[in-house]
Formats: C-alpha cells, structure tokens, sequence
C-alpha cells in the first residue's frame, strides 16, 4: 500500500513539475514575449504613420518644422527591426510577415518620401502634383496592409498562447487537486501503518522497559511488529538479562564487603590499640630502662677505670665489653625513646626555615665534621610548616649518615637542595659515600634494619627509620633514588606554605 501510494504520489509530482513548466512558459509568451512585440509593432506602425503625416504636411506648405516627425520616425524600432528579431527568435512566419511591412514601408520612402521632399527643398509646394500625392497613398496603404498582416498575426499567437495558458492553468489545478489528495492518502496510509507496525510495538516495548528500569528486574521484555523493534526488543532483553545477573553479582559482592569491611574495622581497632599499646610499652620500657642501665654503664665504667690493669688480659676485654655493650643500649634506648615521641609528643607547628634547621643540625654534627673534613653545601631552601625540633632531627640524621657511610679514599661532600612541584617541596640530600644498594631501598626505613656490622659501622638502625617517621608525620614521603652515580641521594617531600618562595642561601658551605 505504501509502495503503490508513493508511485502515485511520484507520478503525481511529475505531472505537476511538467504542467508547472508549460503554464510558465505560456504566461511567458502572454505576458511578455507577444505582449512585447505587439508593441513594438503598434510603435513602428505610429512612427510610419508620423512619417506619411509629415511628409504629406511638408508638400502642402514647404515648412521644414513638419518633417521633424519624419526624421524622427527614421531613428526609431522599425518593421525590418522586427523582422531581424523574430528570426533570431526562430519564428519564420512572424520574420516573413514584419519583413513584407518593412519592405512596403521601404517602397513608400524610397518611392515617394524622399522625391517629395527633394522637390519640395528644390522647387516648393507647387513641384509636387496631385497625382505624385495620390500615387504616394497608394504606396502608404500597401505598407499599412501589409503592417496589419503582421500585427493581426501577433494578436493571434497571443490569443492561442492565452488560450493554452488557461488550459494549463486548469490542468494545473487538477493536478493540485490530484496531488493533495495522493498526499492526503498517502500520510492516512503511512499513519495507520507506522501506528500498527511501529508506534503500537514501540508502545509495549516501552512499557517493558519502563517495568524493568523502575525495579521489576524480573519482567520480561517481549518483542512484536517488523524484524528491528524484535530485534531491539531481543537486545533489551539480553540487557535485562545481563543486568540481573550482574544486580545479583554486585549484591553478592556487596554482602562479601561489607563482611570484609567489618572484619577491617576489627582488625583496625585492634591494631590501633595494639600500637598504642606498643608506643606506649616502647615509652615506659625505655624510660624506665634508663635508670637501671645508667647504674650498669656507671659502675662498669667505674670498674673499668679503678681495676682496669690490675686483673688479667682477658678480665679487661670482659669489661670492656660490659662497658661497650652499656653504651650501645643507652643510644639504643634514646632512640627509641626519640622514635616512640614522634607523633605522640608533639610541639607546635609554625613556619620553619629549613636553612636555619640545617645550620642548627651542622652546629649538632660540627665534631663530625670537622673530624672528617666533610663539604656540606646547599642551595636555597624553603620555609615550611612543621615542629622545628623534628625537622633538625631529620636532617641531623640526614647529614649524619652520609658523613657515617662516606668512602674511605675521599673527604665526604653532601648536598643538599629544593625543587617546587605542585602542593609540595620535593627535597633531596646528595653525597659520595659508598651509596646504597637499589634492592635494599626499602628495607633501609626499616626500624633496626642494619646493611652493615655494628663493629664496622656503629648505629642501632632506627635513623632513617626516625627520619621515615618525622616525614610521614609532617605530612610527606621519603625514598631511596636509584643510583646515579657514586654515593646515594635521598629524596623527601614536605607540604608547602603557599605563596612562600624559597629563603635565601644562608651558610652556603660548611666545613
């Protein structure tokens, strides 16, 4: 039905663009070209006329005022002009007929226009006879019979050409007609189909979804009407289908976190209150190791230096390991002493300038400085927000280990300097000792994790680990960079002060 009203329909507007095309071309013809040359030809007969006026005036009283018309009507559209137009128009009968009214307008100038005028110039009115006057009306008929001939011709092209114009305008009405109707027709056709085959399944699928999304998971969604809507309302379904299935996944999934979650929660207090107890057991323990230890390390000093000769070889090397091994645990103790205080003792937090901080922490290193004729130089630091206590600890222990772990065969030289990078300064502190080694860059902030012997290298291992600790209390990260050469660079972050620029380099170098 659709297919047979569109051909119609097409057939139909076919129709109306060749009546369309006809009625115009007509209209043309009626209104322009015939209406044109119609007047053109009644101008060139008026102006023909003009000239037989005048020329007549002229012979009766010799007055060159009465030949204006007849010079005039010589410049003006005449009939061979019409003639030359209506060939170039390709209509040979209208040429023949304008071109017989010039050549009988021409006879009449040339045969009796010009010789009366000459014989007037010459010799007056009286040159001219009644019968040269007579043979000149003759002449001028002949020319205006032949100019109705060619006029009458264009009255009845026009009239014929006004006549097809209201003929086609009548088709064309019908046609209009015709093609509203078709029109009417085919948009009846095409709504009561697209209701039956589109809207109607459209509907009820629709519905089907609107079902589903507002929770019924479990409505079907069933397809009807042409193969797309039951395709789409296939893929629908498969979507349903699918999204039940993963409704039912993340329900299970949900159920599995929350249990999770609770568990976590659990093990979170415990470990929140298994560390308290720890911080708190590893405060009491070693402040209340201290005194008794500070009894061993006196007395055994005492007895080192009042015996110490005065029993055997081996006797002293007992000793002194007694009074060594003191010593070792009362550094150890004051470390993690220190190390328990962070974040549970705190001061308060004002805007530092880690140039002054450094100077303070070279001011604590100066004997081991000087005694082992270390470079320490930086570039400009920054001001920070932080517990300046904690800060000098950092990078007291900073320089501290780079100077401990400096290569044998060279003085130490440490570095240290700051770059800006977002929200927050990055900081690093660079030298020539012996480095660390990239598998262990980790294990160093490790509390009591040593890379090398006690008797090699003194330390308890808890200062980079007291470092790790002050960092991540201020807010920041610390870490190991790879390797780039001799010695090791450590790199740390601390938050910035905005809009605070970096301070100027105070005590560039240090010796």
């Amino acid at each position: 039905m659709l297919v047979t009203s569109g051909l119609v329909l097409g057939v139909l507007v076919a129709g109306a663009a060749v009546v369309l095309a006809r009625l115009v071309d007509r209209q043309e013809a009626v209104t322009r070209t015939y209406f044109d040359a119609i007047t053109d030809a009644d101008s060139a007969f008026v102006h023909l006329v003009d000239a037989e006026t005048a020329v007549r005036g002229f012979a009766l009283t010799g007055d060159e005022v009465t030949l204006e018309p007849y010079e005039r009507a010589l410049a003006e559209v005449s009939f061979a002009t019409l003639a030359a137009r209506q060939r170039e128009g390709g209509d040979e009968q209208l040429a023949q007929a304008a071109a017989g009214a010039a050549r009988a307008a021409q006879v009449w100038y040339d045969d009796f226009a010009e010789p009366v005028v000459g014989a007037v110039r010459a010799g007056g009115p009286a040159a001219v006879s009644a019968s040269t006057v007579e043979a000149g009306r003759t002449l001028f008929d002949d020319a205006r019979a032949e100019a109705q001939v060619y006029t009458d011709l264009l009255r009845e092209r026009r009239h014929r050409a006004a006549t097809e114009l209201r003929t086609w305008m009548s088709v064309a009405m019908w046609t209009l007609v015709a093609l509203v109707g078709a029109a009417v027709a085919l948009g009846v056709g095409l709504w009561v189909a697209l209701r039956r085959w589109v809207v109607e399944p459209l509907h009820a699928l629709a519905a089907d979804a609107r079902a589903v999304s507002s929770g019924d998971l479990r409505h079907p969604v069933v397809g009807t009407g042409p193969g797309e809507i039951t395709s789409l309302a296939r893929d629908v379904e498969t979507m349903r289908t699918t999204l039940v299935a993963q409704v039912e996944e993340v329900e299970r999934s949900r159920a599995e976190i929350q249990d999770a979650h609770a568990r976590l929660s659990e093990q979170t207090e415990e470990l929140e209150r298994s560390n308290r107890d720890l911080e708190q057991f590893a405060y009491v323990a070693s402040h209340d190791l201290q005194e008794p230890l500070r009894k061993v390390a006196s007395f055994t000093q005492l007895l080192q230096k009042r015996y110490g000769g005065q029993l055997d070889e081996r006797a002293d090397q007992y000793i002194e390991f007694a009074v060594d091994g003191a010593k070792r645990m009362q550094r150890l103790i004051q470390d993690l002493l220190g190390f328990s205080r962070v974040g549970r003792v705190t001061g308060e937090l004002t805007d530092v300038d880690l140039a002054d901080v450094l100077a303070q922490a070279l001011d604590n290193l100066g004997e081991a400085v000087v005694e082992s004729g270390a470079t320490v130089t930086h570039d400009a630091l920054p001001v920070v927000r932080g517990e300046r206590t904690l800060l000098v600890q950092l990078l007291q222990n900073l320089v501290g280990n780079a100077i401990k772990f400096r290569d044998p065969d060279r003085p130490p030289v440490v570095h240290l300097s700051a770059e800006r990078e977002g929200d927050e300064w990055v900081l690093r502190c660079r030298d020539n000792g012996i480095g660390i080694d990239e598998q262990y860059a980790d294990r160093v902030f490790v509390i009591f994790q040593r890379l090398h012997a006690k008797d090699v290298y003194e330390g308890t291992g808890i200062g980079l680990a007291l470092c790790k600790k002050i960092v991540e209390f201020h807010g920041g990260r610390i870490w190991i960079d790879p390797p780039d050469g001799d010695g090791s660079s450590i790199r740390w972050t601390l938050p910035a002060t905005d809009p605070q620029a970096p301070s100027g380099q105070i005590g560039a170098s240090r010796a």
